[in-house]
């Protein structure tokens, strides 16, 4: 049988190959729009973020305005830096055809070197910095020039119409209008203000075709304490030293002794702000705050005062000061000069070692180590500058055996210059330690900042403060600091004389420091000053080198601040036997006195003679006082002064005065707030 045949396919119709057609397009066009959506979706919410950031960076260029920067001013408002509007320079490389030549064009312009500029040119495509705040004429000139890729922009640049004057305080700024040092820094976020922007945007073709500016907001306005005049005053003396004397460096703190504000403060060598990169960095340290050294006699106040505080010792105490040598722990420290026996005052008025150290051992290690706590030393003042040193003051558990004598003479302590100009300013002003300051005001528009009061403590009774500013008083009449006594002015103060720590550890026999510290007048202080004079040639005593700039600096600040002068050539002259501590004491005519060459010490004068009293005109039944002619009086309350501030009082309200005793004023007839004619006679009981 014959195999069969299998049965022939029948061909597909012309619908159904186009259906099959039909249908895989279909799937084709599904699936390129799934892709494609897919993609759109990537690109347009995955890295949307992301190809937003590269077109504003090629579309856009965002430049950052710097501020207007607050202006400090003096305390009379007398501006010490300030904000001046100035051209910065910056290219579009890509805009830039010929790299090369703009190169050789702007680089001799602007003071650069060509090598660096057309590194810029080439590494760069849509934005350099040039050369930002440049002078008027280097703008000028590259303005004339029209060259295509080069644009200006305006910005702030810091300027000191002053020069170096305060230089060391206010610091300076960088080229993005940041403090970089001095008050400029501390304050650097209330000065600089908030940043503003300009945006520009170009096309395809780096043509700049939209700017859109936003605003920033300016810094606030500071005032400081520093008075101008003052400042001036300060540093010319200061300079003048460091030019006689070939210093080192040196310091001057003026300061306000009521209110512990800062009038002036110099440093030498010292530089321009405007052009601080031309200095060097021991310049532009401000040594007032970030100093640290060893004071010398101008801190045995510390060791006097709280002697006299703890009723240790009195000033009309006599001490043994054993020809100027005393032995501790197998040392012998020896005096300046010998001296033999001493009261306290005289300790005080001849800077005696000896009698000092005599007065630390009474006090113990303990005690001395907290006066010197209390009095600010080994911490912060809290003044309103950066890199302020807190100084080197040791716990007792680290004093060797003859640390106490060393200390309480100023050795085997360091401390800043602010540190000891504010503890000779709690003695001016009756014991009050303030918190130096240099900030007075800050403000914006008609919006003030309030300030905080100046902060103080007290640190030693008003009685003390009274008998220490006596005996200071009496170390520039006739002891260590004649030179310093400012002519129509009483004065109070303290040399120094320190030998500095050289490389191998001990003291330089050929190094010193020399300081004077005090205040002026004595009755009413209006100042306290300090002088430190770093490694003088020639001389090294404080006395010789440091007290003639405190005088010159007294004489002109008291004179600028019109301090009446309370120093006449003639002293009210009172009862005693004691020798006269002063030639003021001796003179009869009007004329203020001041010796053109310091007085010797030792010279004998002439007893003082007792003052005679004119009559008080005798009351009539009923209390009156019948009166010839002449002003009524009212009679202070002397209780608790000095002798020198009675006979001072007495003198400027005309009143004679007879006393008893010495110390502080405890009893007097006629009582306080009783009313008398002028030239009555007043009699005052002294303590001792």
């Amino acid at each position: 049988m014959p195999p069969r045949k299998p049965p022939a396919r029948s061909a597909a119709s012309p619908r159904s190959r186009a259906l099959d057609r039909s249908l895989l397009l279909g799937g084709f066009l599904a699936v390129w729009m799934l892709c494609l959506v897919g993609r759109l979706y990537h690109l347009q919410i995955i890295q949307y973020v992301e190809l937003l950031t590269r077109a504003e960076r090629q579309q856009q260029r965002t430049l950052e305005v710097a501020p207007k920067r607050g202006i400090v001013y003096d305390r009379q408002m007398h501006p010490l830096a300030m904000s001046l509007v100035v051209d910065s320079i910056f290219a579009v490389p890509a805009e830039i055809r010929n790299p090369e030549m703009v190169a050789d064009l702007v680089a001799p312009i602007l003071g650069m070197e060509r090598g660096d500029l057309l590194g810029r040119f080439k590494t760069f495509r849509s934005f350099c910095w040039v050369k930002r705040k440049v002078s008027s004429a280097e703008a000028t000139r590259l303005r004339d020039m029209n060259l295509t890729g080069i644009y200006f922009q305006k910005e702030m640049k810091r300027f000191y119409p002053k020069g170096e004057l305060a230089a060391q305080l206010l610091g300076y700024v960088g080229l993005d209008d940041s403090g970089l040092a001095g008050l400029e820094y501390r304050m650097n976020d209330t000065i600089k203000g908030t940043p503003g922007r300009v945006l520009i945007a170009a096309d395809a073709r780096r043509q700049s075709f939209r700017s859109t500016e936003r605003e920033g907001r300016p810094g606030k306005n500071v005032v400081l304490t520093l008075d101008e005049n003052i400042q001036y005053i300060a540093e010319k003396a200061l300079a003048a030293a460091a030019a006689r004397w070939g210093i080192a460096s040196g310091t001057v703190v003026v300061q306000n002794p009521q209110t512990g504000e800062i009038l002036a403060m110099a440093s030498q060598p010292t530089f321009n702000p405007n052009e601080f990169g031309k200095s060097k960095p021991e310049a532009r340290v401000n040594r007032a705050v970030a100093w640290v050294y060893e004071p010398g006699s101008t801190f045995k106040i510390v060791t006097v005062s709280a002697a006299l505080e703890e009723k240790l010792a009195s000033p009309e105490e006599v001490i043994d000061c054993q020809q100027g040598s005393i032995v501790l722990a197998g040392h012998v420290i020896h005096d300046h000069k010998p001296f033999g026996a001493l009261t306290v005052e005289r300790v005080v008025a001849e800077s005696s070692d000896v009698g000092t150290i005599k007065l630390g051992l009474r006090l113990g290690e303990e005690r001395l180590y907290r006066y010197m706590r209390s009095f600010g030393f080994g911490a912060e003042a809290g003044v309103e500058l950066p890199a302020e040193e807190r100084g080197l003051i040791k716990p007792p558990a680290r004093w060797s055996g003859i640390s106490i004598g060393e200390i309480s003479m100023g050795q085997e302590v360091g401390v800043t210059a602010l540190q000891l100009t504010s503890a000779y300013s709690a003695l001016a002003n009756g014991g009050i330690l303030f918190q130096p300051r240099v900030v007075r005001d800050v403000f914006l528009g008609d919006t003030h900042d309030a300030l905080p009061p100046a902060a103080g403590r007290r640190v030693v009774s008003q009685q003390t403060a009274e008998l220490m500013k006596e005996m200071l008083a009496e170390a520039v009449e006739s002891g260590t600091g004649v030179p310093a006594r400012p002519a129509g002015y009483s004065a109070a103060g303290k040399t120094g004389t320190a030998q500095k720590i050289d490389a191998s550890g001990t003291y330089s026999k050929s190094h010193y420091i020399a300081s004077f510290a005090g205040f002026a007048p004595v009755r009413r202080p209006a100042i306290t000053i300090l002088v430190i004079i770093d490694s003088p040639v020639g001389a090294i005593h404080g006395g010789e080198v440091a007290a003639p700039v405190f005088r010159s600096i007294a004489e002109q600040t008291l004179g600028y601040l019109n301090v009446p002068q309370d120093n006449p050539s003639r002293w009210p002259q009172v009862a005693t036997s004691a020798p006269a501590g002063s030639p003021r004491q001796q003179r009869g005519d009007q004329a203020g006195f001041l010796p053109s060459e310091p007085e010797p010490l030792g010279v004998a004068t002439p007893p003082v003679q007792p003052v005679s009293f004119s009559p008080v005109p005798a009351p009539l039944p009923g209390g009156t006082v019948v009166l010839d002619d002449g002003p009524m009086l009212v009679v202070p309350d002397f209780s608790g002064l000095a002798l020198r501030r009675v006979a001072e009082e007495c003198q400027e309200l005309g009143l004679e005065l007879t006393m008893s005793g010495s110390g502080l004023a405890m009893a007097q007839v006629p009582p306080a707030r009783a009313q008398v004619l002028s030239g009555s006679r007043v009699w005052v009981r002294f303590a001792r």
